[in-house]
């Protein structure tokens, strides 16, 4: 079954956010825009490069009322040291939530059970907590954090503008379409 269009489930974990350790609950997500990131583990190779990528772009985030969570199966303790100690990682403004009980790994789908990993995964959620997009794919595989601004301004714009529909490649400002019987076959 998709998650898309579900409800986040009830959850409660700890993350390190701005030299503090903070709770996160779905409530925590409710009223604004979120992205949750999912990435195996801390102190890798590949993860950092992410976070410094979503780091980069933490501002237009924040300018679209949006807030980025970093989720790996580490604890919040690891991230405080990995934040303290990667030159990347110490770029995020962000929470770095730490599931060591896999709680959300397995509540999103992303959890490899043989490994207690999570796969690279990332969701979009609107302010009522319901997930708008998915994206998950193998660890070998890091992301560009642009192409989901991209997804979560499309996203933000079809909820504002109901009826219409963002066409492949969209950016905002951009023209959209509103689907009816004229377009079938046209475009």
């Amino acid at each position: 079954m998709s998650l898309i269009n579900t409800q986040v489930q009830p959850f409660k974990v700890n993350a390190f956010h701005n030299g503090k350790f903070i709770e996160v609950t779905e409530e925590s997500l409710k009223g604004k825009w979120s992205v949750l990131i999912f990435m195996p583990a801390a102190f890798t190779f590949n993860c950092p490069t992410e976070i410094e990528d979503a780091a980069n772009s933490y501002a237009e985030f924040q300018k679209a009322g949006t807030e980025v969570y970093i989720v790996t199966t580490d604890t919040h303790f690891s991230h405080k040291v990995w934040h303290e100690t990667s030159p990347a990682v110490g770029k995020a403004q962000f929470p770095l939530i730490g599931d060591p009980t896999h709680q959300l790994t397995n509540a999103f789908g992303v959890h490899i059970a043989e490994e207690g990993l999570a796969l690279r995964g990332t969701f979009i959620i609107n302010p009522e907590g319901q997930i708008k997009t998915l994206e998950i794919h193998s660890n070998e595989i890091a992301r560009d954090v642009g192409e989901t601004l991209r997804k979560l301004k499309a996203a933000q714009y079809t909820a504002a503008h109901p009826g219409e529909v963002c066409p492949a490649k969209w950016k905002e400002g951009e023209k959209t379409l509103a689907p009816s019987l004229d377009l079938v076959g046209k475009i």
